[in-house]
């Protein structure tokens, strides 16, 4: 069900912002390239129209979604009713000062790893596989390879309806695959990171290396949002779900990867539904076998 006219809350949007979409194909804005329409979607350029869009959504009623690239979520058949906010293509960049970096949130970690080495500064190679960006980073506590970005913040900057804050690195619950902002509605547009003094060669040699070690054991060639499940305390879940026999196992079009157990990717003509049903029956399989719950670690989000 449809809480309002789509086309008021679109008209309001555009008078105060210039890249608002309607009935826009999620499809086309997520690595499982799956997901039906978002009513409204905002792709802002500035703090401004961040400010802009959170305020008319609210005016409105309209619930207000936030995304960077896509690369972490799994939208439904049936769309996402409401706004959805863009944090990617139109607000990204940065600005080095010393030692520090200040990162608007759309950012690219990929960019900000190779610029950061540009800079002879670096600690932070391991995220430059990672295909998210920078407030999506920072909201999950992003990692990989036994590094966390939760280590490098030192100020995060947001927004909400009740207007702009910051908060210190103290102040930001960094935990695992988590943070204090995964369950607030705040939006983060940017952030200041503490990065290493580092010999900018040996930084794009370490990345490089992570790139290789990254394509050689992860299913790069089809669609998929990732490491599918978080891992859980004292086991790694690709190889729970491998010992389950699941390897390979597919349901419709998504299949758990030949490649790597610890993803499930769309191998051509998958549904949200198809990928949702796999995520459950893997739970399923895997807390027969080992008495572990897996947790996703993809967000699934959108009508049901």
């Amino acid at each position: 069900m449809r809480y309002m006219n789509i086309n008021a809350v679109s008209k309001a949007l555009s008078e105060a912002i210039e890249d608002v979409r309607v009935r826009e194909s999620m499809a086309d804005h997520t690595s499982f390239k799956v997901g039906g329409d978002a009513d409204v979607m905002v792709v802002p350029k500035s703090n401004k129209e961040i400010m802009h869009a959170v305020i008319i959504a609210d005016s409105f009623g309209a619930p207000l979604s936030v995304m960077g690239k896509g690369t972490n979520l799994l939208v439904t058949s049936k769309g996402i009713r409401g706004v959805v906010l863009k944090l990617a293509d139109n607000f990204s960049g940065m600005v080095f000062d010393g030692d520090c970096v200040s990162v608007k949130s759309g950012t690219p970690l990929a960019a900000l790893v190779r610029e950061a080495a540009s800079h002879s500064l670096g600690g932070i190679e391991f995220l430059g596989g990672i295909p998210g960006t920078l407030g999506g980073a920072v909201t999950m506590n992003a990692g990989a390879y036994g590094g966390e970005i939760g280590g490098f913040v030192q100020e995060v900057y947001l927004v909400s309806k009740d207007g702009a804050a910051m908060l210190g690195h103290d102040e930001m619950g960094f935990g695992y695959r988590k943070s204090v902002l995964s369950e607030k509605p705040l939006i983060v547009t940017g952030a200041v990171l503490r990065l290493k003094k580092c010999d900018a060669e040996k930084s794009k040699k370490r990345l490089s290396e992570l790139n290789g070690k990254r394509r050689e054991k992860q299913p790069l060639e089809y669609p998929s949002a990732g490491s599918t499940f978080k891992r859980p305390e004292g086991h790694y879940a690709g190889a729970l779900i491998e010992q389950a026999g699941l390897k390979g196992f597919g349901i419709g079009g998504a299949q758990v990867s030949e490649k790597h157990a610890g993803f499930i990717v769309n191998r051509g003509g998958a549904t949200p539904e198809d990928i949702i049903a796999l995520i459950v029956e893997v739970q399923r399989r895997v807390l027969q076998n080992s008495s572990v719950m897996l947790e996703p670690e993809v967000k699934i989000i959108g009508e049901r």
